[in-house]
């Protein structure tokens, strides 16, 4: 029996079964599984393959997730497209790679690192790929192995920190460190001399830790201290249980299906507002359908005017799914109708669903409409809005409206709560999951993570289930159950919330990720294009220097330290501060007084104290604008002092025993001070020399790093800027005016210049800050890496400085052009 199981197709196959039959007991609430649901998968990928066989099993690898957590999509599409069965299940297989990308672009990446020889970087770099792919590739259904994690009341908070994406990484790196750990044990086990202990005990800690870490940090997550008079907002969501419209209208007519179901929201809704007392009624997706406010006949606008005579008799705020339209088309479309007020707005559903709600202009055609009659062609919406929902006690309380697969998208939550709203209202048709539940389960799942992330309370109706009132912290306190007419009214306080770190930075794992990746590809490029050792120079006389006054060191020191501490408040302002992003001319004027004027300050009083160092036989001399000065002899030197704090820059301090000092500010202090000692012997070395400490070593790395010509200030702080303003500034004024030349047309060529000038300066600041952190990451590197190998520490340097450079030039221009696309 062994023997057969150790077969090989046979062991593959039991670890892609077994596998799928994790992921899917997880998914079906069996949360805890997510740690070892992917055990058996990298087993599978530890072995090893050639590369025709590694993309075989990273296809079948997409198939199997696809069947084992989304099977129920393809029962909901052949129900949708009224196809048999086992055509919706075809169709699932088929298009499972374009489903879960992330999972094959996880299972190529891991194959190729050889993660059993290298298990950190394997383990890092295989769950970045995962995450960045879900970041960059949005998925059709906006699913992530972290919504797994739902039911687990305290593990999923970690979501407030790093979204739903953060606990897909937190899963993945718990089940690479199991894998690690399992590995290990029966390499230990099959050679108890090739491993130590130690090596078993860093992979079981991080498979403790991680998780552990996020239960605690969800324990400590207490929802706000509330006031007594803290707000409450009561909602009245009507699942009214009224699906399958298309049957419905072959039996009872169009005319008569609206009327039936307008009917039966009005009856509820008197339930809710009358005997329940709700604040707002909230109807499902797309309940209205037709255009609302726009009639397209004689009888839709008579039911618009019952709609609005509902609403004026109820005295409450309606909000409803209908459509809109304009001369680009129709929308899929949220209604607000305030009581004697009629129409309020229309919020347009920004995340349509592909085929069945949109189809690419590329695609569309006679051939498309004959295979896939019931394909819909509405516009997609300009993205996140808020409404004030007026209440009749006179409170108004600014809502975000969502619309089905937009509560799948954390971005627009996020932006949402950025722009005031208090809470979410969400609504959805969720009735293609009639013949599998699951599917709602899990959409109402994700809709509770955009609670957790943003700190808002969400009212979520749906046309036949899973209509919930979701608190800040993703707890449901109110329900309807599935397939059933509801009338589901609760109560949650709407306070104003301080944004979580998600509201705050957005969805930063996943761009982490892929700058993470990024990095460690720039890295690899280094290797192979940069010499295994760099090459030391030979120093050279004469030397440049600054030769400061005695009292003139510290006050120099004052202004860079002024410059860059104030740069780095700017970025961290700028990063956690809504309003400060948007006060341009209030950071351009402080970037002006805290950072370009001490810094330029500091550079003209060191340009005017610039000198010449050099050896003039045994004499050390200086020569400021052409003017030798008396030197001393080198046999008089008797200290030779590196400064040990590099401000205002890196130096030394020569003094004599007559008790005279000179102050000199030099890019390489330490070469300098050994190029002396040597000069005063026999031979030298630019190297340090015996025992250094790792101090030592920073700094000798530090001082002959290469100059980098792309590092020059010239081409980081004017041309880089000016590459990434001109084409933001031509958006803005086609935006704004209508063409590139617009505001010159308009209001001449000193205005033009100096918005243009503005738009540079921005940029100047936002390069500057970026280059700021990037310096701390780079000096932070190379401070972590002597703890590695101190020996390496120029190579270390020379790749972090490559790659700093690499991220500045490349990074930033592809944010603006993800920006651009509307990323």
């Amino acid at each position: 029996m062994t023997a057969f199981l150790m077969r090989p197709g046979v062991r593959a196959s039991a670890l892609l079964g077994g596998g799928a039959l994790l992921l899917a007991l997880y998914a079906r609430g069996q949360w805890w599984l997510g740690f070892v649901a992917l055990l058996p998968w990298l087993m599978w990928l530890d072995t090893p393959a050639p590369w025709g066989r590694r993309l075989l099993r990273a296809w079948l690898l997409s198939l199997a997730f696809a069947l084992a957590g989304f099977g129920w999509f393809g029962t909901a599409m052949a129900h949708y497209a009224q196809w048999p069965q086992p055509a919706g299940w075809l169709v699932l297989m088929l298009i499972a790679p374009l489903m879960q990308p992330q999972l094959m672009a996880w299972a190529l990446v891991r194959q190729g690192l050889g993660a059993r020889q290298r298990p950190l970087l394997g383990a890092v770099v295989a769950s970045a790929t995962w995450v960045g792919m879900e970041w960059a590739v949005p998925k059709v259904l906006g699913d992530t192995l972290g919504h797994g994690l739902y039911p687990a009341a305290q593990l999923r908070q970690a979501a407030a920190l790093g979204g739903a994406a953060g606990l897909t990484g937190l899963l993945l790196l718990v089940n690479e460190a199991l894998a690690a750990l399992l590995a290990q044990g029966l390499s230990h086990r099959s050679a108890p001399g090739r491993r130590p202990a130690s090596a078993l005990a860093r992979p079981a800690a991080a498979a403790l830790l991680l998780p552990l870490a996020a239960v605690l940090y969800g324990s400590q997550r207490e929802a706000p201290a509330l006031a007594a008079e803290t707000p409450q907002l009561r909602v009245g969501l009507v699942q009214a249980n009224m699906a399958d419209y298309e049957r419905r209208r072959e039996a009872q007519g169009t005319y008569a299906v609206v009327r039936e179901v307008l009917d039966t929201h009005y009856a509820m809704s008197y339930d809710a507002v009358e005997r329940q007392r709700a604040d707002a009624v909230l109807w499902s997706e797309t309940i209205y359908p037709t255009t609302f406010g726009q009639p397209k006949s004689e009888a839709g606008a008579q039911l618009d005017q019952e709609i609005v005579s509902i609403v004026n008799a109820a005295g409450v705020p309606f909000v409803f799914g209908t459509y809109d339209r304009d001369g680009a088309g129709e929308y899929n479309a949220a209604a607000f109708v305030q009581p004697q007020q009629g129409l309020l707005g229309m919020y347009r559903k920004a995340r349509l669903f592909p085929l069945t709600e949109s189809v690419p202009a590329w695609l569309d055609g006679p051939l498309l409409q004959r295979w896939l009659p019931w394909a819909g062609r509405w516009q997609a919406g300009s993205g996140a809005r808020v409404f004030p929902l007026r209440l009749r006690d006179g409170r108004e309380v600014p809502v975000q409206p969502l619309i089905c697969r937009d509560d799948t998208d954390s971005a627009l939550a996020l932006a949402g709560a950025r722009l005031g709203a208090r809470a979410m209202l969400t609504m959805s048709n969720d009735a293609w999951f009639s013949a599998d539940p699951l599917g709602a389960r899990l959409h109402e799942a994700a809709a509770a993570f955009r609670s957790i992330e943003t700190g808002l309370p969400q009212f979520r109706v749906t046309t036949n289930g899973y209509s919930a009132v979701i608190d800040a912290r993703g707890t449901v306190h109110a329900r309807g159950d599935f397939g059933q007419r509801t009338l589901v009214v609760g109560a949650l306080p709407v306070p104003e919330v301080v944004p979580t770190l998600m509201v705050r930075w957005g969805d930063w794992v996943g761009a982490a990720s892929v700058a993470l990746l990024g990095l460690l590809g720039a890295a690899a490029l280094l290797r192979r294009v940069l010499p295994a050792a760099p090459v030391v120079p030979a120093f050279a006389w004469p030397v440049r220097v600054r030769v400061l006054p005695a009292g003139l060191r510290w006050p120099l020191a004052a202004l860079r330290g002024i410059a860059r501490l104030s740069l780095l408040g700017l970025g961290l302002a700028w990063g956690l501060d809504e309003g400060f992003r948007s006060q341009g001319l209030q950071q351009l004027r402080l970037f002006a007084a805290l950072v370009v004027a001490p810094e330029l300050a500091a550079w003209l009083l060191l340009a005017a104290w610039a000198a010449e160092l050099r050896l003039a036989g045994e004499r050390l001399v200086i020569e400021s604008r052409g003017t030798p000065t008396q030197g001393w002899p080198l046999g008089a030197l008797q200290g030779m002092d590196v400064w040990r704090l590099p401000w205002p820059g890196p130096g030394l301090t020569l003094s004599s025993a007559e008790g005279k000092a000179w102050h000199l500010v030099t890019a390489r202090p330490q070469a300098l001070q050994e190029a002396l000692e040597a000069a005063r012997t026999v031979g030298g070395s630019a190297e340090p020399q015996g025992e250094r400490s790792r101090a030592d070593w920073y700094a000798w790395a530090r001082q002959w790093r290469p100059r980098l010509r792309l590092a020059r200030p010239l081409w980081k702080f004017v041309l880089l800027p000016l590459l990434l303003a001109t084409p933001a500034f031509a958006l803005h004024q086609h935006i704004a005016y209508g063409g590139f030349l617009g505001e010159l047309y308009s209001y001449g060529l000193v205005a033009y210049l100096r918005a243009f000038a503005l738009w540079w300066a921005a940029w100047a600041l936002g390069v500057a800050v970026t280059a700021a952190v990037l310096r701390l990451l780079i000096e932070g590197g190379a401070w972590l890496g002597l703890w590695w190998q101190p020996q390496a520490a120029l190579r270390l340097r020379l790749r972090l400085e490559q790659a700093g450079l690499a991220l500045l030039y490349a990074g930033l221009p592809l944010w603006l052009l993800m920006k651009l696309l509307g990323r």
